[in-house]
């Protein structure tokens, strides 16, 4: 199964934002770190407030910081919320099945629980789990990810 760059993009901006929870963020910040597209970031973190995952601050010192506790923000939910689907085959999907062996096919069984076991794990995490050190206290103790970058001589 492979996530949607959207999905990945929500993680990894919930991330940053848990990291630097000591100030305000710039999508720009996340667009940087990643080298991602920061129209595309605009999206995901437009859909990221909707949910009350982000909060965001305007004006000229405005930013983005996280709208829920680490703990309190579900990965398996997150993951649910910004994928369309789950479709792991074409016989997934009703409407565009053309598979003549769905009718007496294991497979699609096979691949739905594959499925459950995945997001049954997801939703058994946290946002606090996912980072760095102990998840207790790292409410208490910021990390902050900042990109590293080479210099050519």
């Amino acid at each position: 199964m492979r996530l949607t760059s959207f999905t990945d993009y929500s993680l990894r901006t919930l991330l940053y934002l848990a990291a630097n929870r000591d100030r305000l963020v710039t999508i720009q910040d996340i667009a940087d770190l990643h080298v991602i597209s920061k129209n595309h970031l605009m999206k995901v973190v437009y859909q990221l407030g909707l949910s009350g995952l982000v909060e965001t601050v305007r004006g000229r010192n405005g930013g983005l910081r996280l709208g829920k506790e680490p703990k309190d923000i579900n990965i398996g939910a997150l993951v649910r919320s910004t994928e369309t689907d789950f479709f792991m085959a074409e016989c997934f999907d009703r409407a565009t099945d053309t598979c003549p062996l769905t009718p007496d096919c294991k497979l699609k069984h096979t691949l739905n629980d594959a499925t459950q076991a995945f997001l049954n794990v997801l939703d058994q995490q946290t946002l606090a789990d996912m980072l760095p050190g102990d998840p207790v206290h790292s409410q208490s103790k910021p990390v902050r990810i900042i990109r590293n970058s080479v210099k050519s001589h």
